[in-house]
């Protein structure tokens, strides 16, 4: 049977389905280090996933995806909903929303930076 290298961080029961599905595995216990760095690239990968949802079901899904990781990320960082909320509400004073749908096409440089990707012209 042909082998696909994935090296990512999967779910407890992954390896259970694999064994269902006739299929064999290797996998490695991660370290606390490594499993906070291989949890925080879960997000973006998880998050990448709703780029491909077509219906509402497989929205929910990743979205769920997404906020399990979330949840994880927030349990092993010791991060409180309480500090969570003053960061969205901080960003929120400080940036807005979301209700005039804006897209930015482009804009000078001013030197301001953000951690989102830069795509292509459309």
């Amino acid at each position: 049977m042909k082998k696909i290298y994935y090296n990512k961080l999967i779910r407890d029961r992954i390896p259970e389905k694999i064994t269902r599905n006739g299929g064999a595995y290797e996998v490695e216990k991660l370290g606390q280090k490594e499993f906070e760095r291989e949890l925080l690239k879960k997000v973006g990968e998880e998050a990448t996933g709703l780029l491909h949802a077509k219906t509402k079901e497989e929205l929910a899904s990743e979205l769920a995806d997404i906020i399990d990781v979330i949840e994880e990320v927030k349990k092993v960082k010791r991060i409180s909903r309480s500090k969570i909320e003053s960061a969205r509400k901080k960003a929120y004073d400080l940036k807005g929303g979301f209700k005039k749908k804006l897209f930015l096409l482009w804009s000078s440089d001013t030197g301001y930076r953000t951690n989102e990707r830069r795509y292509p012209k459309k």
